[in-house]
């Protein structure tokens, strides 16, 4: 293990010479390509500076445990031994998980989806709640989130929302979300009490940065139009609502949310480079499902992950059998064990993948 930490620290400094060189710094593409793996290489840096201490410690204890006659000073040597040798252990475990490949797109931010699917006005009322359970969780870890453009249900909640997720590392944690949801509840619509089951699509994709999609402005046609839904009589007003077209591939971005037209378009070109992004990261997701069997984030986005059972006040995630008792507190955003245990589930796979 020492062997290949020492070339990744060889690596490591070779991109910092490479970064702070005046000829890369013209070329903006491949110097923030450089910063990201450099970036990327930190912590397996900092737990080789670490390991590599713990290496020399436990030499030392061992010369000391063939040299030294002092019996107290040899019991003391083997105490730190054991100590040094239980923490060489565990941090060549994490290593390890460090140096399997990760997803190149975990680092970014993300583009949520949610539609209510099958059970009318009952789906587009759990879609909002939904919405409202990745705002409160979001709010926790101080991200940022922006609205793209929603379409209200005529009972409440949203039939369609789109919103930015902006912060560190945000899709890498939300990637476990996409794929369909499920709900066991009375509706509120129900005037004879009876439990339905109701559904709404949950889709996250990485935020396509600029280098990462090549979007000309000959190939978007752009619309304006005047925004719908709150916001007092300016909204109906103004025509600062968007909707672009990309000509080639025919996809469809509106947003209407800000009062700003320019403010509009800024975000319906990011939801536009990520979509045309999609179809490319669609063929490495395709490429991990065939290598995992639990595809706890590479699964099919119309297979059922997730039970909302309301009577029981139950939580159940299908990819690894995970279930929780208390509801309420998930539909508050509490859903930080669950994206854990599915985290420990996808590293465990990339361990069994690694070494097989």
């Amino acid at each position: 293990m020492l062997d290949k930490l020492e070339a990744i620290n060889a690596r490591y400094l070779e991109l910092e010479k490479e970064i702070n060189d005046p000829n890369i710094m013209s070329d903006m593409k491949r110097f923030v390509k450089l910063s990201k793996d450099y970036k990327d290489l930190q912590p397996v840096i900092e737990a080789y500076k670490e390991y590599k201490d713990i290496i020399g410690n436990i030499a030392n204890c061992k010369d000391i445990l063939s040299n030294e006659k002092d019996e107290e000073f040899r019991n003391m040597a083997k105490e730190e031994l054991a100590s040094y040798t239980e923490k060489r252990d565990k941090l060549e475990e994490d290593i390890r998980l460090m140096l399997i490949p990760a997803d190149p797109q975990d680092h970014k931010n993300a583009v949520f989806e949610i539609r209510g699917g099958t059970g009318g006005d009952e789906a587009s009322i759990f879609a909002g709640d939904l919405y409202r359970m990745y705002v409160r969780y979001c709010e926790k870890r101080n991200w940022k989130i922006e609205v793209v453009d929603y379409t209200e249900g005529t009972a409440g909640g949203y039939k369609e929302i789109v919103f930015n997720v902006i912060g560190d590392g945000v899709y890498g944690v939300m990637k476990y979300e996409s794929g369909v949801h499920r709900v066991q509840r009375v509706p509120q619509t129900e005037t004879q009490g009876r439990v339905h089951t109701s559904a709404a699509s949950v889709v996250v994709l990485p935020e396509a940065e600029e280098f990462d999609v090549e979007l000309k402005q000959s190939d978007i046609k752009k619309e304006i139009f005047c925004a719908s839904g709150p916001g007092g009589q300016s909204v109906n007003t103004t025509y600062s609502a968007v909707r672009l077209t990309h000509i080639p591939t025919g996809i469809v971005v509106s947003c209407q949310d800000q009062k700003s037209q320019i403010k509009n378009m800024e975000k319906a070109l990011v939801v536009m480079r990520t979509r045309l992004f999609e179809r490319e990261y669609n063929k490495y997701l395709e490429e991990m499902s065939s290598k995992r069997k639990t595809m706890v984030s590479t699964g099919d986005r119309s297979a059922k992950i997730r039970t909302y059972n309301y009577p029981q006040s139950r939580v159940t995630d299908h990819r690894i059998n995970y279930t929780m008792y208390n509801l309420s507190a998930f539909m508050d955003g509490d859903i930080q064990d669950l994206i854990d245990a599915l985290q420990l589930a996808e590293n465990a796979e990339r361990l069994k993948e690694a070494v097989g």
